[in-house]
């Protein structure tokens, strides 16, 4: 085996190996901590099993595998830390220069289909969120219609019930007419023309201003007797009168029809 091997053995320098053997680097002070957190949280865990009477941190798995994984990394930084000093002996450089520029191990065929690609996801990224804000757009709009019908129902309920106390009696006043709200904008600043303006002077001239309406036309016992307004018809009038004393007759429906369809001719 060692004739073999010092026949396939290759006598190169070490920058050409860059092999290495070494210790491994102190415990820093936060992994002992941390270790010791995890023995501590380990032992509470296990100290209602009865399984385990007598628990050992050496013979656990789980911290066996912490501190395998704590060796592994205390041995590459022994390797980093042992390695850099050479290569500085050696005179190799370690850090890259600011002004340096590789070869790019893709084509730009390869990188401008990479962009297409990230356009494409970008693309629809930005579509499902503005899918997004428009359906809350609409899910705020329709809470707000909601809310809105819901109030003007409770303001017609309100307006019902205060209605009905005043109709029995049990309100004697108006004021939550008042309590309306007035319409804003054009039609508040809008001013009323002199025909409108007339056309309601006549209007309460003839019909009133409003009021009490119920039992305004029931008769009273003045009312009931007062006959000045009544007149007599008279039976002398010309034209009106026919044989026997009786008023004209008015003509039959087919009567009718066929003078309204001579007019027609007529004209």
């Amino acid at each position: 085996m060692k004739k073999k091997f010092d026949a396939v053995r290759l006598n190169l320098p070490w920058i050409e190996r860059l092999d290495m053997i070494n210790a491994p680097a102190p415990l820093a002070p936060e992994l002992a901590l941390q270790m010791q957190e995890q023995e501590i949280k380990r032992s509470k865990q296990l100290q209602g099993n009865k399984k385990l009477p007598q628990y050992e941190p050496s013979e656990d798995p789980v911290l066996n595998d912490f501190r395998r994984e704590t060796m592994f990394h205390r041995q590459a930084q022994s390797a980093v830390m042992d390695g850099i000093s050479r290569l500085k002996e050696l005179g190799v450089p370690t850090i890259r220069p600011d002004d340096y520029f590789a070869q790019m191990a893709k084509s730009d065929e390869h990188m401008q289909r990479v962009r297409t690609n990230l356009m494409k996801k970008q693309a629809m990224v930005q579509r499902s969120e503005k899918a997004r804000q428009l359906r809350a757009q609409k899910k705020v709009a329709k809470q707000m219609q909601v809310e809105a019908t819901l109030k003007k129902h409770a303001e017609k309920r309100k307006m019902l019930e205060e209605v009905k106390k005043y109709r029995k009696g049990v309100r004697k006043d108006l004021d939550f007419l008042d309590d309306k709200k007035k319409p804003q904008g054009k039609q508040q600043n809008r001013t009323i023309s002199r025909k409108a303006l007339a056309k309601e002077r006549t209007k309460a001239k003839k019909y009133g201003f409003g009021g009490k309406k119920r039992g305004s036309k029931w008769n009273t016992k003045s009312s009931s007797a007062d006959v000045s307004e009544y007149k007599r018809p008279s039976t002398l009038r010309k034209g009106r009168m026919g044989k026997g004393g009786k008023g004209k007759q008015r003509l039959g429906k087919s009567r009718r029809i066929q003078m309204k369809n001579k007019k027609k001719s007529n004209n």
